[in-house]
């Protein structure tokens, strides 16, 4: 459920705009195959998207960065629609967590497939327009001081949400949760 990008942390919530990303490969091919699902990591990662980027990404969108473009009118379609997916990434995350249990098997695996499914289907282009889109946009309207300014508020916080070095922690947790899987190795996805 976890992915990173590789978006300059100093960014207003640009960084953790990424974390949703490797989080989200982490276990959908698991369940797919014959392979021992590793619900617990899918359950890690669920607490982890839950804390990280519902708890503080995506806070500080809806209260920081959305309420600036409906201000002054701009990005007002993209930004109501990433409200949405944000109510519905809670809601397919709620899922995910309420079926990555122990004993997880038939239909239920295949609703937590389908689960994992939907979050990634929604948050990799949600991650994209953010990141290509959104951000940009933010930087303009509020001007180079202004951005750098709610930077560091921002990462103020991040730290009051999420201690100190929150971003590096969770980055590690992904990491390992990626290990655990046999993922974390970004040279075994060059095709040949």
């Amino acid at each position: 459920m976890l992915a990173f990008c590789s978006v300059n942390q100093s960014e207003p919530s640009g960084a953790a705009a990424g974390s949703c990303g490797r989080a989200s490969g982490v276990g959908r091919s698991k369940l797919e195959g014959d392979e021992d699902s590793h619900i617990d990591v899918l359950a890690a990662a669920a607490a982890l998207i839950r804390r990280f980027i519902e708890g503080y990404h995506e806070k500080v969108e809806e209260t920081r960065v959305f309420p600036r473009f409906e201000k002054a009118g701009k990005l007002v379609d993209l930004v109501s629609v990433l409200r949405q997916q944000h109510a519905a990434g809670r809601g397919v995350t709620e899922d995910i967590v309420k079926l990555a249990v122990p004993a997880t098997d038939g239909d239920d695996r295949g609703r937590l497939a389908s689960s994992l499914h939907k979050f990634i289907r929604m948050y990799r282009p949600h991650e994209a327009r953010e990141d290509t889109v959104l951000f940009p946009a933010f930087h303009d309207l509020v001007g180079q001081k202004e951005y750098e300014r709610l930077g560091e508020q921002f990462e103020e916080e991040e730290h009051k949400m999420l201690g100190e070095n929150g971003f590096e922690k969770a980055v590690t947790e992904v990491a390992q949760l990626e290990k655990v899987l046999g993922i974390f190795d970004l040279a075994k996805f060059t095709p040949t």
